[in-house]
C-alpha cells in the first residue's frame, strides 16, 4: 500500500473533522450470491471461493474490496487508519472503509459490485471503450476477470497476468496466463493499454505495476469496485460501468 494513499485519506478525513469521531465501521465477507447474484458464468473467483468481497458500512454508505484474506472487523475510523498494512486482510479493511467514507462524502460512486448480468454487460462496454478510444490496441489484462478476458480476446490482441497459481501457465481465451509477479513487466512492456484490477491494491502489487507503466508511458485503466477511492485519490482513470 502506497504511503501517499494512506496520507491522502488521513488528510481527507481530518479536513472533514472525522478523524476523531467514534464511528463504527464493520467489514464482513459477503457470500457469492449476495456479492454477485446469479450469473451465466461459473469461473469468477468469487464463485470459486478463492476471493470474497469485504464490505464496510460508514454511516449508511457502503464500500467494497476484493480479498483472499477475509474475516469480520469492527472498529472506529481512527483505528482503521492506524492499521498496519502488512496483511492483505488489513489492506482490504482499509480500502473498503476508504470506499465507504468517500462515498459518504459524495466524492465517488460505484462502490458496490455489479450483479447478475452486470459482469457480461461490463465486458461488452470495455470492448466498446477500447475500440472507440484506441482502435486496435494490444491489451494487457492484469488480474484475470473471465468475462472481460473473453470479450477483449475476441476483438484485440490480449495477454493476461494473474496471481492465482491455478491459472498461471494455463491457456485461456487464446493466451497462456502469465505469472502476475514474475512476468508482469513483460506484458506491460508489450501492451498499448493496461487494464489493471483494483485488487492489485489489496495484494500490494499496484505500486510496482504503476511504476512500470509510468516509466514506459503506457495507458493505464483501473477496473473494479475495489479501486474506486484510490483511483480518485491518485487522479487515475477507473472503468466500472455496471457498479452501483
Amino acid at each position: 500500500m502506497e504511503k501517499s494513499i494512506i496520507e491522502k485519506f488521513k488528510n481527507l478525513v481530518k479536513e472533514r473533522n472525522l478523524l476523531g469521531e467514534l464511528v463504527e465501521v464493520k467489514c464482513c465477507p459477503l457470500d457469492a450470491e449476495r456479492a454477485i447474484g446469479k450469473t451465466e458464468r461459473t469461473d469468477f473467483p468469487l464463485l470459486k471461493g478463492k476471493e470474497k468481497l469485504m464490505e464496510a458500512n460508514f454511516l449508511g454508505s457502503r464500500g467494497q474490496a476484493y480479498t483472499d484474506d477475509f474475516g469480520d472487523f469492527s472498529a472506529t475510523l481512527q483505528d482503521v487508519l492506524s492499521l498496519s498494512m502488512e496483511r492483505s486482510f488489513h489492506r482490504a479493511v482499509f480500502i473498503s472503509t476508504l470506499n465507504a467514507v468517500m462515498r459518504h462524502l459524495r466524492l465517488i460512486s460505484g462502490t458496490i459490485h455489479c450483479r447478475d448480468q452486470g459482469p457480461g454487460k461490463c465486458a461488452e462496454k470495455v470492448v466498446d471503450m477500447l475500440s472507440s478510444r484506441f482502435g486496435s490496441p494490444k491489451v494487457a489484462l492484469v488480474g484475470l476477470q473471465p468475462a472481460i478476458a473473453e470479450r477483449v480476446s475476441s476483438r484485440f490482441f490480449l495477454r493476461i497476468a494473474d496471481l492465482d497459481p491455478d491459472n498461471i501457465g494455463k491457456k485461456k481465451f487464446g493466451t497462456v496466463i502469465m505469472d502476475g509477479e514474475k512476468d508482469v513487466k513483460e506484458i506491460l512492456d508489450w501492451c498499448d493499454v493496461a487494464l489493471v484490477t483494483g485488487t492489485s491494491a489489496v495484494n500490494n502489487t499496484l505500486e510496482p505495476i504503476l511504476k512500470i507503466c509510468n516509466y514506459n508511458k503506457k495507458t493505464v485503466i483501473l477496473y473494479g469496485v475495489t479501486i474506486a477511492g484510490i483511483s480518485h485519490l491518485l487522479g487515475m482513470e477507473r472503468f466500472c460501468p455496471e457498479s452501483s
